[in-house]
């Protein structure tokens, strides 16, 4: 009966330390589960940066479904500084937006094109035309990606 006392305390000890194994795998796996859904939030907002040299451009997006919106501004040298929003849609890797921004006091609209890159975006450019006082690509088929402007993606402030 003495030898039985010892051995029953043993044997709680063993099942309650693989009892707190479980637990913290457990919960390991549940803290893994809400860092990868976190970080894959589809209306999230990603942001980035283009500089070289003396030329600088910011870009915020915010995707849902197939469509994005977001904030756009360029400050390039001895040009005029422009800012303003986009919205568009997303085709594969490549987004076609209006770009509505203000510069010089006045109200313009232009579309712009971005190719992702894994962590880089690259404008696009090719020919425009004016549309109803808009400029617009003549043809999104030949724009050229050429990485003259790539955006890197940087922490959202």
């Amino acid at each position: 009966m003495k030898n039985i006392i010892p051995i029953l305390g043993a044997t709680a000890l063993f099942m309650a330390s693989c009892q707190g194994g479980t637990a913290k795998k457990t919960q390991a796996k549940i803290d893994s589960t809400i860092i990868t859904n976190a970080s894959a939030k589809p209306d999230s907002i990603l942001c980035y940066q283009y500089i070289k040299n003396r030329d600088t451009a910011t870009l915020s997006l915010k995707t849902k479904d197939n469509k994005v919106t977001g904030t756009l501004g360029y400050n390039l040298y001895e040009k005029d500084k422009n800012a303003g929003t986009i919205t568009g849609i997303i085709k594969g890797d490549t987004i076609i937006a209006n770009y509505i921004f203000q510069s010089e006091g006045k109200t313009s609209i232009r579309e712009v094109a971005f190719l992702k890159k894994g962590d880089q975006i690259a404008e696009g450019f090719g020919d425009v035309e004016e549309v109803k006082g808009e400029t617009k690509f003549k043809d999104l088929s030949k724009l050229k990606f050429d990485g003259s402007m790539n955006f890197d993606k940087i922490d959202c402030k």
